[in-house]
């Protein structure tokens, strides 16, 4: 295991989502679960959860792995925990019957407000030049043109039917 930097990204994959002990070339030794390692540069990202709820979050720099132990394999519900602790607190998962609805209301919300809006599937269309997809918040409209974007955001804030994830 001494060559972990000449690995490939799906030698690695395998360590992913598993509690690992990582021995540095500085005789260190790092413990934690693996959520990620960097393809370019071999370095490892270590959660280690704390008993408080919290977690402490540790990169080991590829270039110092010596040795990478599998103390623990990972599952299903490990692999959501490391997630949900990288994911904002707002970008809950919604669903099917969640996203139809929250579509729904927020174009209501801007036909109301005179804006013409257009589906296409899964994602609304304002006036040709901005898009807003799942699940429809502020953080998923996209347009190059800024003072349509940031009016339409501010309309999508303020809409009364649903708490937007920003």
């Amino acid at each position: 295991m001494s060559d972990w930097c000449n690995m490939m990204p799906q030698q690695w994959r395998k360590y992913i989502n598993h509690e690992v002990k990582v021995a540095a070339h500085d005789k260190q030794q790092y413990e934690g679960w693996v959520f990620t390692v960097d393809p370019v540069s071999a370095s490892v990202v270590l959660v280690a959860f704390q008993e408080n709820g919290g977690a402490r979050v540790k990169v080991v720099l590829g270039h110092a792995v010596r040795e990478v132990h599998v103390l623990r394999e990972g599952d299903e519900e490990m692999e959501k925990k490391l997630k949900s602790f990288f994911m904002p607190a707002s970008s809950q998962a919604f669903s099917a019957k969640e996203l139809k609805e929250r579509k729904e209301n927020l174009r209501t919300w801007l036909e109301k407000n005179l804006i013409p809006v257009t589906e296409e599937g899964d994602v609304l269309r304002v006036a040709n030049v901005l898009t807003i997809s799942a699940p429809y918040g502020t953080e998923q409209c996209i347009s190059n043109n800024e003072i349509i974007l940031a009016r339409v955001q501010n309309l999508v804030e303020s809409n009364p039917g649903q708490k937007n994830p920003h």
